[in-house]
């Protein structure tokens, strides 16, 4: 599936002793992983994000608080997820454009199927939308 999407790790555990979930990219993850970041202490009235990739796809995972995603495809539809379980990812294929706002607790952590390569930003949001 090459929209956005949420993706929903298994839970594996119960109340009394803890949970751990699995990112597996030949299960869960539509893509293999070759990079893993993390954002942390994000003040809660900064807003991160504002580009897109070229190639790139992303999952991006709420490890602890609460992050506030928007993302635009490239023909205007717009849509807002809260990622607010460990348990839970956002897939985001390339040309999305995308923004996100953080609890003052927020960890997310971003699986991606690229390494860093700054020319597979998109910057702009008028590039973005016009790109042939």
């Amino acid at each position: 599936m090459n929209k956005p999407h949420l993706i929903h790790f298994d839970r594996i555990g119960e109340p009394s002793i803890g949970y751990i979930s699995v990112a597996e990219g030949d299960r869960n993850i539509p893509f293999k992983v070759k990079r893993v970041f993390w954002t942390y202490f994000t003040p809660h009235d900064i807003v991160r994000g504002h580009h897109a990739h070229y190639i790139t796809e992303q999952v991006l995972i709420a490890v602890s608080g609460t992050i506030s995603v928007t993302v635009i495809e490239r023909n205007g539809k717009k849509h807002e997820y809260d990622l607010d379980n460990p348990n839970v990812g956002l897939y985001l294929p390339p040309n999305v454009w995308h923004t996100m706002e953080y609890s003052h607790n927020a960890v997310q952590m971003v699986l991606a199927s690229t390494k860093y390569n700054e020319s597979d930003y998109i910057r702009n949001f008028d590039d973005f939308m016009n790109r042939k």
